[in-house]
């Protein structure tokens, strides 16, 4: 009777967690769903913003949809880039030259900033 139970209880989960991932792979983010990694190489991006004084160059910086940015960090502190709708975040991208990329899926101009020092705001204009 336990172990039915069990059986039971884990469809139920696994019928969710299907349900769940579904419902939310149908959203309009303007990013792909598989970033690189923060903090990588990035990839080949057709993009690049810089990361210097504490400010995003340039901005705001134009892509076609399907095109991507990477954000290469030449601070000596660690920063984000961060849709201010949540759409797009880099994680951390370490110091000292290190970038991460991200895809941009549709269109529209999004505004981003850096989690860490809020204070850097940029934009991003997706054609």
């Amino acid at each position: 009777m336990r172990l039915r139970s069990l059986k039971t209880a884990l469809a139920g989960v696994s019928f969710f967690a299907l349900a769940f991932s579904v419902a939310c792979g149908s959203s309009s983010s303007p990013v792909s769903s598989t970033p690189p990694p923060a903090g990588g190489g990035g990839g080949s991006a057709n993009s690049t913003v810089s990361i210097v004084n504490f400010s995003f160059s340039p901005t705001p910086v134009t892509v076609a949809v399907g095109q991507s940015i990477a954000w290469a960090n030449s601070d000596s502190v660690a920063h984000t880039a961060t849709a201010d709708n949540g759409s797009f975040n880099t994680g951390a991208i370490s110091p000292g030259g290190s970038s991460a990329a991200i895809t941009m899926s549709s269109a529209g101009s999004f505004t981003y900033h850096c989690q860490i020092h809020p204070e850097m705001v940029a934009t991003v204009n997706v054609q």
